[in-house]
């Protein structure tokens, strides 16, 4: 059996202690093939970014394991978390995390310079990543100088750059309008038909039908798991239909 790129075995996160104690995820176990798009659905507050934080390395569960293609995150020091982060996974954050001082694509440059890329070629890849969301015209545009969905679009790039086997995207289409949204969707498809593994947080059902499966959670707990959404067809704009 091939070993899954992402799983969470018996994962908690809890938060306070006592009466004030908050279980923000409550033993849920998931795993992620290679190949495979999952979609995470949840009202509010259910836990959705609290698992892209755990499955990411960006956090640390109460109890319970966090496996990145063969690799127990609680066993790894800081410096292996770190490398195993810039190499092997990339995070759409909702608040994007762009460094204002450098550009589009020394943004996106930057987790390939850290993992001792050379500059040119890490800014070949850069640039060809910017140009799979449409931004390679704004490459050496400053942050500032953009607006809300140039940015976004920029942080995607980010996450995809290089040969990232995981990645995470907490509603990556919030900035964007529905055209450049679904060219987003479109290409975590690409990537995931390539091999990669990924995760959607989303509240958007036509997203969903992006995925291979759904996962739904509420109050921290998995509550169902099923195919993509049987919204219309019409609805998913070109996403694959359930």
């Amino acid at each position: 059996m091939t070993m899954p790129v992402l799983e969470l075995r018996d994962v908690s996160r809890t938060h306070g202690h006592d009466d004030a104690l908050v279980r923000a995820l409550d033993h849920v176990s998931l795993a992620v093939a290679a190949g495979e798009f999952v979609a995470v659905m949840g009202p509010s507050g259910s836990g959705k970014s609290t698992l892209l934080n755990l499955a990411g390395g960006l956090d640390a569960p109460s109890s319970g394991d966090v496996v990145v293609e063969g690799n127990r995150l609680g066993g790894l020091t800081r410096s292996s978390l770190a490398q195993l982060r810039r190499r092997s996974i990339g995070y759409v954050f909702q608040n994007l995390n762009l460094i204002p001082s450098l550009t589009a694509a020394e943004n996106v440059m930057l987790p390939r310079e850290l993992d001792g890329v050379p500059i040119r070629r890490a800014r070949r890849e850069a640039l060809a990543a910017l140009a799979e969301v449409s931004m390679a015209d704004l490459a050496d545009r400053f942050p500032d100088d953009m607006s809300g969905g140039q940015q976004q679009r920029v942080a995607i790039a980010r996450a995809v750059v290089g040969d990232r086997r995981l990645i995470l995207a907490d509603e990556p289409t919030g900035a964007l309008d529905s055209n450049t949204g679904e060219g987003v969707l479109r290409l975590l498809r690409t990537r995931c038909d390539s091999g990669a593994a990924a995760v959607l947080v989303t509240h958007d059902a036509r997203h969903a039908g992006w995925a291979d499966r759904v996962v739904f959670l509420r109050d921290g707990a998995t509550i169902d798991e099923t195919p993509p959404l049987d919204v219309p067809e019409a609805l998913l704009a070109g996403g694959r239909t359930p």
